[in-house]
């Protein structure tokens, strides 16, 4: 996997960890706060695999044209 894939599932992971992270917050403000702990809690798992994706795009040469996972 090259740099830039690992940086686009970086960017795909955060988006998912912010949708999370909304729904965590929704539902410790609405009529749900019993959520609130489950949705945050997979918000950060979304949240470091983020971060994974961003540290190995970090270490992985920019010239590394590698398609393979």
């Amino acid at each position: 996997m090259n740099r830039a894939q690992h940086l686009k599932l970086a960017d795909a992971a955060l988006t998912n960890a912010e949708k999370l992270a909304g729904w965590a917050e929704n539902a410790a403000r609405g009529d749900g706060p019993h959520k609130a702990a489950p949705y945050a809690a997979a918000g950060a798992l979304w949240d470091s695999i983020a971060r994974t994706h961003l540290l190995i795009a970090e270490a992985t040469p920019t010239d590394d044209t590698t398609t393979e996972a």
